[in-house]
Formats: structure tokens, C-alpha cells, sequence
């Protein structure tokens, strides 16, 4: 397998799965601009041989598809995934032990090498200021590094197998940081760096920290890897890789001898600065707020380092290619982690973290005839507590029962919840806790709530497939279209406050309850665009479980509280944009404009158009 990155792209090249940009790009926004081109028509990845402002070459779209992944780590994806199953569930050596004897060299050709004390000799001391400063969208706050692996130790037990390899995005550039000097580190709740410097802090030292980019391409994807318990993110990357990580000590800061580029550094306790705004995975710019202050120490390039990078926006992105790469390679880990779960499947249409299909089971009363959630409420408890799924916003779960589903197949896996959904009963909230870092629908920064929605049993409604009477000809609520079965979207007043909210909420109820019942059309989403968001399911997916905060945007049809309960007879969710959201991302038009030079015919993409 390839010993870097260079050797990488020769062989993606000679493959037919790269093509190089000869021409000068600019780094502010052209080259995302022709990196999402690219990626959006399903193009090769991407090298840029004229970077403008450094003599630094980039590449993108390396994992642009699955396939091409799968060319990549075509030597050694078979005994990963046997190493990672076997972690899941190590009885089965037990069992076939001749079976896993392949397995088991794989895994010892995957530690660590013996760490040197010298840099190796290729290695040069630059700046800051020499990288390729990308900067992604307009109202982004400064160049990013989108592809990191960022390395830290734990200062109780320090040392690569208890060290931690993660991909946190790093501001290089602008706000109040000082080029060369600082940079800035944001990383979410829930993250294992975060577990390295609370240690610190507590010690009253500074975490050191080792950012490397670019080496092998397992490298860069064992830095986001969800790995099962005993399995370090440095012996996955030489699993992956077919070759030991190879690394050293300098200054006290561990060094990747196979990266292309390596920043070193230290977090001092309390030490923060601005960090963003950056346009991220959810299709919003998550804003300016205090993170991690990083203090450079030095900065390290081998000789014609390449720079990685990819860029992330309203899915799918390549970061999805990224995700459906991770569920092929960890498999079945989620069933060995919780008992009782077929499946659990984080959409990316929505953003990935705020919404889940769970498929579980339902084994709790065998001997009694009426099916409704029990053992799913326990999953559904399990699945929120369990690493990033903990970050979800919406749950929807169920089981089967005498018809197979498919999580992946979202109007069918939605339609038969909805049609099994006991909407006094299945719907159940958990308020004032945490969501992700990067969703503004909650009532603060990582704050927000949860709902979970479990149905299970026979079969209670058809669903309508045309809009109801019921939703027609309402005063302030009009342009009422049908999503998907049982789901309707119509049109409110710009939203003000939740306040008011409430009241015009209970006008649209009332004016729905006077018109009769509509059984068959359990969910409505209240909008701004009803065209929009009724043209396609993934645009229904986005704006819905983006722009919502469950305790706060869940209405319902003669809702009504028993026991702390909640239930109703038709939910009203209010996706509307509210003031408090952060931007959706907008490419601007101009540069839009200008990036169509590369794909003329002569040009280095002409062959794309």
C-alpha cells in the first residue's frame, strides 16, 4: 500500500480517478467552488498544481465516491474489516480460531513502530503563512484545515496507544489570531480531546498537540473512525494502511514521519479566542464563539508536501462518501454495543447528527397479543446515550414485524411508522439537554432537546396522499402540498417569537379541529416554502430536522398532557426559519462565475463540462 500521499495520487492518476489543475487557483473560494463542481458530477479527484500564494500543491475529492475509497484501500479492506468485526465480537476467534489466524497478522502488522528521537532528515521548518490558506465560504471567518488529524496524549498515562487521533476542524487565519503564532481549535462535545485537556487543566499544564495533514489516506480516515473499545486510532491507521505508523518525538510533540505537513502546539487552561463563523456539515455557518486558543511551536512540510482538504456544506458532500465509507467498514458494531438493534442509520440528508431511524426489537411480552413499544423505548434510551448518536435531536424507531425494512429507504421506513404511530402514546420528549455544537435550533450553544418517536404494532391508519380539506383555505396559512404520505407542509406567517408562536399555533389548530378529524394525515410541517420543501425528500429531510428544536417547535392537534405525557391527534412541527438560526450557506455567485475558465474546452477540467 502507498507509503504517502504522493504515492496515492500516481496511482489514482494512472487509475483514471485524478485530474490536475495546471492553471493558478485562488484559495479563497475558487477552489471550493471547483472542488463542489467536481463533486457534485461525480468527477476524479482533484490536484492543484498552482496554488496561489503558496508553492504548496493541494488535493480534493480524494473520497469523493465510496468506490473510489474502495480502490484506494483495496489491499487492505478485507483485513480491517475482519480486525474491527473481531474487536466487536472477540468469542468468535474462540470459536474459529484457524479462521482469524489471518486477522491476527493483520493486527500485529498495525502497532506502532518504535518511536525516534529525531525528525526525519526530509523534514523542513516553515510557517503558517507558506500553507495553502483555503478559505471555503464567503462569511467564513479565515482559512481552515478541513482534513485534520489532530493528536493529543493523555497527560496521566502518556503515550501513542493512549493517545487520541481526531479530526477537529482548525482555524489557521483571521479573526484575532496571530498569524503564524496561534490558531484556533474547535472541537465538539463528546470528543476524546476534550477528555485530554479537562486532565490538563486539572493538572494546571498545557496539552500538547500534534495536527498532521496529508500522509497515507488511512491516516486521514482513522481520524474519524468510530472504533470499538481496545482499538487505537494509530494502530487502525497502520492496519489500514499495511504499514506500521511510523512517528517520533521532537520537543516533546510526537511527529507522523509520513505526514505531509505538521503543526505542533499547546492549549494553556482557560485560554480561549473567537473561533468561525465556518460553513459546515448541517448546510449552516456555525458562528463565532470562544474555543481552544492553540499557541504554534513549530511547524514541519516534507519536500513537495501535497495539502488535503475537503469542504463541507448542506449534504451530500463528500464528508458523506466519507460516512458511508465508516458504516461499511465498522459493519455490524452498533448491534454488539446495544442489544436488541438491527440497525440504526444517522440520515445525512438532515445533517447527519440531528436525526436517526433505528430499526430494534420487540421481545419484551411474546405472550400477549397486544403489540406496542416496550423493549424499543429501552433501545431508544441506549442509542441516545451511546457516543454522537447522544447528539441526535429525533429518533424515529421501530421493529419488524412479518415485513423487512430498511432504514436506508426513507419514505418507506417514515410511512410505516406513520401508519403504526400512536400519536397519544409513542411520542416521547426529553427537554433542556444536550444536541450537537453545530445546530442553532436549540436554545443555546450544545443545548437543546430530544424527542423520540417509537411505534410498533398493527397497522391503525391509511395515509392521505393528497392534501385534506382540513388543510385547505385557511386564514394566514395557505399553500398547503403533500410531502410524502401522511406528511403535509403548509405555509405560516414569518415566525417572530416562540411567544407568538404559540398563539398562532393555536389559531391553525383550532382552525384544523372545526374543519373534523384527519386521522390520516399524522404529521404537517409548518414552513416558510412549501415548494421547496415538498420537491424532494432530501429537502424536506433538511428543513425539517435542521430548523427545529423539539420542545419548542412540536405542536399538536388537540395536544393535551396526562401525567407528564404528551400527547395529540396530529403533529404540527414548525420548521420555520427563526432568529436565532444560524445562516444557510449561499456560494457566491460571482466566483461561481469565474471558475467556469477551468472547465472551457483546453482548459485543465474542459473534458468534466
Amino acid at each position: 500500500m502507498y507509503r504517502n500521499l504522493e504515492e496515492c495520487i500516481l496511482d489514482l492518476e494512472n487509475s483514471g480517478h485524478l485530474v490536475r489543475i495546471h492553471e493558478v487557483v485562488d484559495p479563497y473560494l475558487e477552489m471550493a467552488a471547483i472542488h463542489m463542481k467536481v463533486f457534485e458530477a461525480g468527477g476524479p479527484a482533484l490536484l492543484f498544481e498552482n496554488v496561489k500564494g503558496s508553492k504548496f500543491r493541494a488535493v480534493s475529492n480524494l473520497f469523493g465516491t465510496v468506490e473510489r475509497s474502495k480502490f484506494i484501500f483495496r489491499k487492505t479492506w478485507e483485513g480491517a474489516q475482519n480486525v474491527v468485526a473481531l474487536r466487536n465480537d472477540p468469542v468468535a476467534a474462540l470459536k474459529n480460531p484457524f479462521q482469524h489466524v489471518a486477522t491476527g497478522l493483520a493486527a500485529s502488522k498495525a502497532l506502532p513502530m518504535k518511536k525516534s528521537t529525531s525528525l526525519p532528515v526530509t523534514h523542513q521548518e516553515i510557517n503558517i503563512s507558506d500553507l495553502p490558506l483555503i478559505q471555503h465560504w464567503p462569511d467564513d471567518g479565515g482559512a481552515f484545515i478541513t482534513l485534520p488529524q489532530v493528536y493529543s496524549e493523555d497527560p496521566q498515562k502518556p503515550g501513542i496507544m493512549n493517545a487520541n487521533l481526531g479530526m477537529y476542524r482548525v482555524q489557521l487565519s483571521g479573526n484575532d489570531y496571530e498569524l503564524n503564532n496561534e490558531i484556533g481549535l474547535h472541537y465538539q462535545i463528546h470528543r476524546g480531546i476534550g477528555v485530554h485537556q479537562e486532565k490538563a487543566m486539572r493538572l494546571g499544564q498545557p496539552l500538547k498537540v500534534s495536527i498532521f495533514i496529508g500522509g497515507p489516506p488511512a491516516h486521514t480516515l482513522s481520524a474519524v473512525m468510530p472504533l470499538p473499545e481496545g482499538l487505537s486510532e494509530m494502530t487502525f491507521a497502520g492496519l489500514l494502511s499495511g504499514r506500521r505508523f511510523r512517528y517520533s518525538y521532537i520537543d516533546g510533540y510526537c511527529i507522523s514521519n509520513d505526514a505531509d505537513f505538521v503543526i505542533t502546539g499547546e492549549i494553556h487552561p482557560g485560554e480561549t479566542k473567537p473561533e468561525g463563523p465556518f460553513g459546515d456539515h448541517l448546510g449552516y455557518y456555525s458562528l463565532t464563539h470562544e474555543f481552544p486558543l492553540m499557541k504554534v511551536h513549530k511547524v514541519y512540510a516534507k519536500p513537495n508536501a501535497i495539502w488535503p482538504f475537503t469542504v463541507v456544506g448542506r449534504p451530500p458532500q463528500e464528508d458523506t462518501a466519507f460516512g458511508d465509507l465508516i458504516h461499511e467498514l465498522t459493519g455490524d458494531a452498533i448491534k454488539s454495543e446495544i442489544p436488541g438493534v438491527k440497525e440504526v442509520h444517522a440520515v445525512d440528508a438532515a445533517g447527519v447528527h440531528p436525526l436517526l431511524f433505528a430499526i430494534g426489537s420487540e421481545r419484551y411480552t411474546p405472550y400477549d397479543n397486544a403489540k406496542q413499544p416496550m423493549e424499543l423505548l429501552t433501545i431508544a434510551n441506549r442509542i441516545l446515550g451511546t457516543g454522537q448518536l447522544s447528539l441526535a435531536k429525533y429518533l424515529f424507531i421501530t421493529a419488524e414485524d412479518g415485513q423487512p425494512l430498511d432504514t436506508h429507504k426513507e419514505v418507506e421506513f417514515l410511512t410505516y411508522i406513520l401508519e403504526r404511530l400512536d400519536l397519544h402514546r409513542d411520542i416521547h420528549f426529553q427537554t433542556n439537554t444536550t444536541i450537537d455544537t453545530l445546530d442553532y435550533s436549540g436554545t443555546g450553544l450544545n443545548t437543546g432537546s430530544k424527542v423520540v418517536i417509537a411505534a410498533y404494532g398493527d397497522k391503525k391508519r391509511d395515509l392521505c396522499k393528497d392534501v385534506p380539506d382540513n388543510l385547505k383555505e385557511i386564514r394566514e396559512y395557505g399553500n398547503p402540498r403533500l410531502i410524502m404520505p401522511g406528511i403535509v407542509a403548509i405555509e405560516g406567517p414569518n415566525f417572530t417569537t416562540h411567544e407568538n408562536a404559540e398563539k398562532e399555533l393555536n389559531e391553525l389548530k383550532t382552525a384544523i379541529k372545526e374543519k373534523g378529524s384527519m386521522t390520516t394525515c399524522p404529521m404537517i410541517i409548518l414552513c416558510d416554502d412549501s415548494e421547496f420543501i415538498s420537491e424532494s425528500v432530501s429537502n424536506f429531510l433538511w428543513v425539517t430536522f435542521t430548523r427545529s428544536n423539539p420542545s419548542h417547535d412540536i405542536h399538536g392537534v388537540n395536544s393535551y398532557y396526562e401525567h407528564k405525557h404528551w400527547g395529540c391527534d396530529n403533529l404540527i412541527i414548525d420548521v420555520r426559519t427563526k432568529p436565532h438560526h444560524a445562516p444557510p450557506l449561499i456560494a457566491d455567485p460571482t466566483v461561481e462565475k469565474n471558475i467556469e475558465r477551468f472547465f472551457v474546452k483546453g482548459a485543465s477540467l474542459g473534458s468534466l463540462k
